[in-house]
């Protein structure tokens, strides 16, 4: 029994030693460990860098502040008509993104005819003006139609390029043109001239030059 075991101890395949764990002396690093390391850090920098910058959106073209550089057509304007600011407002919005108008309000005091192919205020006052970047003067639905048309609106008055619908539009315009004061609740023009010659007469100190 003891002969016939150990005959089958030495038949059988013997389990070879375990390698003994390596140990490294203190300030050596593995190679390939610490190639591992690095590699590992570098991809993980790569991801927080892919997920922390922030695009920024694409930049409009903005003429808020009415300081287009680059327009192509002037819009004089009466910021004192509500219902004309109404559509300045709409026409400001659009044009954040083409760029193409730059907006004149003729009632601030700033306003200046020798910037604005010598128009006065009388005369802006009357109808609407626009001027174009060659130095043309458009007036009336003509000038509404290229406002339009630079912010990607011709179609909405481009029906008035033809007759009769031109004359029409511009007779009705005149209509409008010549109540607008009225319609909007203002004083009429001419009261609206006087005052404003009587504060450009008026020093800082508030009295008037007779």
């Amino acid at each position: 029994m003891a002969s016939s075991l150990a005959r089958l101890g030495a038949a059988l395949p013997r389990a070879r030693p375990r390698a003994a764990a390596r140990v490294l002396p203190p300030g050596r690093w593995d190679a390939a460990a610490l190639g591992a390391s690095r590699r590992a850090a570098l991809n993980v920098g790569r991801c927080q860098i892919h997920s922390d910058v922030k695009v920024a959106p694409t930049s409009d073209l903005k003429d808020g502040d009415n300081s287009s550089k680059n327009w192509r057509i002037k819009m004089l304007y009466d910021g004192d008509c509500p219902l004309c600011m109404r559509e300045v407002n709409m026409l400001t919005e659009r044009n954040r993104s083409y760029g193409a108008i730059k907006f004149v309000d003729i009632s601030s005091k700033d306003y200046s005819p020798d910037d604005n192919q010598g128009l006065d205020y009388e005369t802006v006052m009357g109808r609407i003006h626009a001027i174009l970047s060659d130095g043309t003067v458009v007036t009336d639905v003509e000038a509404f139609r290229r406002l339009y048309e630079e912010v990607g609106l011709g179609w909405v008055y481009a029906v008035t390029k033809y007759e009769p619908v031109a004359s029409i539009a511009n007779a009705v315009y005149g209509v409008w043109a010549k109540y607008r004061m009225q319609i909007t609740g203002r004083p009429p023009l001419e009261e609206i001239m006087a005052s404003r010659k009587v504060a450009g007469e008026c020093k800082d100190d508030k009295v008037c030059k007779m």
